[in-house]
């Protein structure tokens, strides 16, 4: 795709996707979005991310509340410190989400290490 293609709408749509998943399922199923090459591309991406993010979120936040009721049944302040120490488990993804918002806005096709490759080979991408 060259830039000449790619509308401010197209960045718009592809950077919202990666914010606000319900834009991404809209791209996908509106027949106006979805057929711009751009838009699609980074709307199957954004959605992947958001899949992946929701297991990971599911499994650790299962994992970091079994050692924070261990921890608090040992002390009270030591829970305390593990439940802060997952504070960076939460932002993190959502600067990453913030960062790949940007970079669609700027009109990078970009892919995300290992997620994009997967979805290329099932030719979701």
């Amino acid at each position: 795709m060259t830039e000449g293609q790619i509308t401010d709408n197209d960045k718009l749509f592809a950077a919202l996707s990666y914010i606000f998943w319900p834009v991404a399922v809209f791209v996908l199923i509106s027949e106006t979005n979805k057929t711009r090459l751009y838009q699609r591309y980074h709307a199957v991406q954004a959605l992947g991310f958001t899949v992946v993010l929701a297991a990971v979120y599911m499994v650790f936040g299962c994992l970091f509340g079994i050692v924070t009721a261990i921890a608090s049944a040992i002390a009270d302040v030591l829970g305390a410190g593990v439940s802060c120490l997952s504070l960076p488990f939460w932002f993190i993804p959502a600067a990453l989400a913030f960062w790949f918002a940007y970079r669609a806005y700027q009109g990078e096709e970009f892919e995300i290490p290992y997620l994009t490759e997967f979805m290329k080979g099932q030719n979701w991408l």
